[in-house]
């Protein structure tokens, strides 16, 4: 029996391989003039048995800063499995804009093409500085062995000047990634992200272990980066959301329970039922 468990893991229905998809490259004038930029239709993923999502239907709108929550076990990590391309949903429909079907396309193609995803535990290239992190994330279209022995154009240079500023680390382009803070590795992380200009940034409980001062400034970062980019945020602390808050979505096994601002969810009676009043 157990011989057999690598094999049955590999073949399982969410795996996806990278040679099995087909390679695409996107256009930069992603069709957004319907106003969303994610289409989420009637998607559900069981996994033996259990409906991790539910016929979820969810749109975020170009530009916007939008804010998940739900308790454990809503669907919230499946939710950026699907959009990411880690798991195939059972059925319903993920697009980006009006005409990408992000189910056609493998984990690597989503994520050159304009989807960032940061986990909840950040990394890092520990061993390298800050400066060289940013630089190994801007050539990542180019493969990180050939950028070690080339050397960057002034463009480059400039781009990485800019997004050291944005995540505050310009005093520490030249400390080892090892040696900051844990917020520091966050913000650090975030910006290899802006590296490879995403479109839509899908942000995993942000500041989950940060100080009070880290989180302030976690959220100044990802309001910044609204408007710019879609940024799509997944955290349980609720008066971090509440300091950024747009819009809120929650979900409830694996569907969307309630949805408006900050206000209006945390009235909702069957919100404070199934999670604010846990």
């Amino acid at each position: 029996m157990k011989p057999l468990d690598p094999l049955r893991k590999a073949l399982r229905r969410d795996r996806v391989f990278d040679f099995m998809m087909p390679q695409v490259v996107f256009s930069p004038d992603l069709d957004v003039s319907h106003g969303p930029i994610l289409y989420l239709e009637d998607v559900t993923v069981s996994f033996d048995g259990f409906k991790a999502l539910n016929n979820l239907s969810l749109y975020i709108d170009d530009g916007e800063l939008r804010c998940i929550i739900g308790p454990n076990g809503a669907g919230k990590t499946t939710m950026m499995d699907v959009i990411t391309g880690k798991t195939r949903p059972d059925s319903g429909s993920v697009f980006f804009g009006q005409k990408i079907d992000l189910l056609r396309l493998s984990e690597t193609d989503i994520a050159q093409g304009g989807i960032g995803r940061k986990f909840q535990r950040p990394t890092v290239f520990e061993s390298h500085t800050v400066y060289e992190n940013l630089e190994l994330s801007l050539a990542a279209d180019k493969g990180v062995w050939p950028t070690l022995f080339a050397s960057l154009n002034q463009a480059q240079k400039d781009r990485i000047d800019e997004i050291l500023e944005v995540i505050a680390l310009t005093e520490q382009r030249h400390h080892l990634a090892g040696t900051l803070s844990h917020g520091q590795k966050q913000w650090l992380e975030i910006g290899m992200l802006l590296a490879q200009s995403p479109r839509v940034l899908l942000v995993d409980e942000p500041v989950a272990g940060m100080t009070a001062q880290e989180t302030e400034r976690t959220a100044e970062l990802l309001t910044s980066l609204a408007g710019k980019h879609s940024v799509v945020v997944v955290e349980h602390d609720m008066e971090f959301v509440r300091s950024i808050a747009r819009k809120v979505t929650v979900l409830h096994e694996g569907s969307v329970l309630a949805e408006g601002s900050m206000d209006e969810v945390q009235n909702d009676p069957r919100v404070i039922e199934v999670y604010l009043g846990e």
